[in-house]
């Protein structure tokens, strides 16, 4: 017996600016569905590595690994509005083209930003990211001039999680892994079930520098560094 077919689908966040650079997901502010499945999706991760000439000799140097790039996704949309011959699809492509300007809530801020976007299809769950370029091409038109018909390319990279602030005491302080907050969610819930210990909420409230843990959003973004990074500080 088969399944449910699961729908693919951009699920949209408002990014929350860093102190130095990039962006943290934000509360969730809607998504965006494919109204078909995508065919194929093209993902790219790619490694930096760097190669400077050897003097003197007849062999290369060998490579200096500098780290990991952004990974990279593009998918293509298809919209069509044949049978109702409305203006859904000119609102889809709008939806698509706005993820590439800063939102309403982040204007007027020290830096607006576009919001972050999360592409989930049934397992299928990639990285935080936001969008880089939509292409859009129409290719059926109402006797008025409306598009009915329109196949977009999205263009899709990484934002990389944060790396917490320096700590003078411990030295570099490093998430092994984030965790994204849920509504009523408690820094106390979350210290729990990563620690073992509710009371870990103190310092690890610190090294997210939430100055008010009664007071969070959700979709906020969590660094989880070792109990060991967060005891040492």
């Amino acid at each position: 017996m088969s399944g449910n077919l699961a729908k693919a689908y951009l699920e949209l966040h408002e990014a929350m600016p860093n102190k130095g650079a990039g962006a943290s997901l934000g509360a969730a502010k809607g998504r965006i569905a494919f109204q078909f499945n995508p065919n194929e999706l093209t993902v790219k991760k790619a490694a930096k590595w760097n190669s400077e000439p050897a003097r003197g000799s007849k062999k290369a140097a060998p490579p200096e690994f500098q780290g990991p790039e952004p990974g990279k996704l593009t998918l293509e949309m298809f919209f069509d509005a044949t049978d109702t011959m409305d203006d859904s699809v000119v609102k889809a492509v709008k939806a698509l083209f706005a993820c590439c300007v800063p939102t309403d809530q982040s204007v007027g801020k020290s830096k607006p930003v576009p919001p972050l976007v999360v592409f989930h299809w049934g397992a299928l769950d990639f990285f935080p990211s936001f969008i880089t370029s939509v292409s859009a091409k129409y290719s059926l038109f109402t006797p008025e001039g409306t598009p009915v018909r329109a196949t977009c390319t999205v263009d899709l990279q990484e934002m990389p999680s944060l790396t917490a602030k320096q700590n003078p005491t411990s030295g570099s302080l490093t998430a092994r892994r984030t965790h994204v907050l849920l509504e009523g969610e408690t820094l106390a819930a979350v210290a729990y079930a990563e620690y073992g210990d509710p009371a870990m909420w103190r310092p690890l409230a610190e090294a997210n520098d939430i100055d008010d843990p009664h007071r969070l959003t959700p979709g906020r973004t969590v660094l989880l560094p070792s109990a060991e990074e967060l005891l040492a500080g």
